[in-house]
């Protein structure tokens, strides 16, 4: 952490990057003020990663970035994105992402496959052209290189999302001062296994495009992948890192170098504050939830009891009802798909209030049950699961499951 620094700027912190975003009505219910097609320019070609959904249902916006990255990730200059409509399941998907991706390359006066594009919102909705075509040439004009602007993107983007997250920061490699600046959207439809919906980070980092994915891929194990809200992997889950060399740092092109390490650990801050913003967002949720896991057998164990813990829905309506039902606590351990003892574990929660410990060696023990229900009403809960049988450390991040969680999911297409 001491050598990064905050800053200003969002994704459009990084020398060569600019934005614009532009309301077009594709979500018909939101306010005239919503803007929600959005753009990411790079002066210079960039390198780019990504990560995908699992889900085996995939936007057609997915279908056509990977295409793009796969002749060549390289060049990357643009990404394109738009809420209230996920572009999943319609008869003619491909044909709009693809076309979309064409009338912003025309507008930037560079090549089709160089623009990537993701989608936000809800799925099996039909849709046509008209609203890229007619705002992306728009935001080719708008471009500017502003924290407003980036500030535009995180807006943007959001579908149920109540707050905008995004990030930036200053850091050294090689003695070259450098930036990395992202944002994201996520409420709900999020679980574990690739878990964001959408995420889009940029630099200015000189680094080759196989390190950039290697790192990418491991970073997003260790934050996105460790979120979950309600369950549901979404079909449009998607993470792009572009990254356009204009830090003028020597080349990072050995995945284990003193570098390649430096630019992990910013990658990793910029997206765990990201993940905790998507928990702490969740759907009608109050209270973040962060569970760590302590000495467990391997990191694979202790990661899959934290997961375990945070998805379990019995466990959040009892943090959101303020109940120190330990007992819940242990049965989500008890059902990760992991292999550990299961007669000494210790569970304590904590919070600003305090930490009260609920389990002992598996059994319960005597605690203040208003001392516990006052660590429970804070906003931010942590559930410190010892599993006493090795020394690996999990880490996972949730939300508190409320009566709103239904309401907005019920109400999501009216």
């Amino acid at each position: 952490m001491d050598n990064l620094k905050i800053i200003r700027g969002g994704v459009c912190a990084p020398v060569g990057f600019s934005a614009a975003s532009v309301r077009v009505g594709i979500k018909k219910s939101a306010p005239s003020t919503k803007k929600d097609l959005t753009i990411i320019v790079s002066e210079a070609d960039c390198v780019a990663a990504a990560v995908f959904t699992s889900n085996k249902v995939k936007g057609a916006p997915i279908t056509v970035s990977k295409a793009h990255l796969e002749s060549d990730k390289s060049a990357i200059r643009a990404i394109i994105a738009n809420s209230g409509n996920a572009n999943t399941c319609n008869a003619n998907g491909v044909q709009i992402a693809e076309d979309a991706c064409g009338v912003a390359a025309k507008s930037l006066k560079i090549r089709k496959e160089q623009v990537l594009i993701a989608s936000t919102g809800v799925i099996g909705q039909s849709m046509t052209i008209d609203p890229f075509a007619n705002g992306l040439p728009v935001l080719a004009d708008e471009l500017a290189h502003s924290a407003a602007a980036a500030s535009d993107v995180a807006h943007a983007i959001m579908t149920t999302d109540t707050v905008k997250k995004e990030i930036s920061l200053e850091f050294e490699v090689g003695g070259v001062t450098a930036h990395i600046g992202g944002c994201c959207k996520g409420s709900g439809m999020i679980n574990p296994n690739m878990a964001t919906l959408l995420v889009f980070v940029t630099t200015d980092v000189n680094i080759r495009s196989d390190v950039l994915q290697n790192i990418l891929t491991h970073v997003t194990k260790k934050t996105f992948n460790r979120v979950s809200i309600d369950g549901d992997t979404s079909t449009n889950d998607t993470v792009f890192v572009l990254a356009n060399g204009l830090a003028a740092n020597e080349p990072i092109t050995d995945a284990n170098s003193e570098y390649a390490h430096t630019f992990y650990v910013a990658l990793f801050e910029v997206m765990l504050n990201l993940a905790e913003a998507v928990a702490a967002d969740g759907e009608g949720a109050t209270k973040l939830i962060t569970c760590r896991v302590y000495n467990a057998p391997d990191g694979e164990v202790a990661d899959k009891v934290a997961k375990s813990v945070v998805s379990s829905n019995l466990l959040k309506a009892a943090i959101f009802a303020a109940d120190a039902n330990w007992g819940r606590i242990l049965c989500a351990i008890g059902n990760a798909d992991a292999d550990f003892p299961s007669d000494n574990i210790d569970v304590i929660i904590t919070s600003l209030s305090g930490g009260v410990g609920i389990c002992k060696a598996s059994g319960g023990i005597p605690f203040d049950e208003d001392e516990a229900a006052r660590v429970l009403s804070e906003k931010e809960i942590t559930i410190a699961v010892n599993l006493n049988s090795g020394e690996a450390d999990g880490l996972a991040f949730g939300c508190d499951l409320t009566y709103d969680y239904v309401k907005i999911n019920a109400e999501y297409r009216t």
